[in-house]
């Protein structure tokens, strides 16, 4: 009898030890999707493409939040995937969160949904792509 408890022993740690990793790889995977829609829309913001320009002029906004959030959204991405300072993971996350969700509500206070929703899809996408990633954290990005 004790040979087969050595034996779900054995395999209760493998399954242990091979649960963090598979967390490990999806916290990346989720964080560097989020990073790179992020710091891709953010460059889109800087160099004031036309369709980012159309998005802002649509919701009432003036055309310089588009620097202003698109540095925010570069430095925050950085601050996601660069090593250390869990304090300035935990301010990215909550920036990306209000970021986010904050252009979703304002795009529907617009009545700016676009014919299939997109504009208020894709930021509560990516919003849930940033808790996605909070919550997968490894302990060495916690505070």
């Amino acid at each position: 009898m004790n040979n087969n408890n050595d034996i779900g022993m054995v395999v209760t740690i493998s399954q242990v030890k091979a649960l963090p990793k598979g967390k490990k790889i999806a916290y990346w995977l989720v964080t560097l999707l989020l990073a790179a829609a992020i710091v891709l829309s953010g460059i889109g913001q800087l160099m004031q493409n036309e369709g980012n320009v159309e998005l802002v002029d649509k919701i009432d906004f003036p055309v310089y939040i588009l620097t202003i959030l698109g540095i925010w959204k570069v430095l925050g991405a950085i601050a996601l995937v660069m090593p250390g300072f869990p304090r300035l993971k935990e301010w990215a996350y909550a920036g990306i969160f209000f970021l986010m969700t904050g252009a979703a509500l304002s795009h529907a206070l617009a009545d700016d949904y676009v014919s299939n929703g997109f504009n208020l899809i894709l930021p509560l996408f990516y919003a849930a792509l940033n808790i996605a990633s909070w919550a997968l954290r490894p302990k060495n990005r916690k505070l």
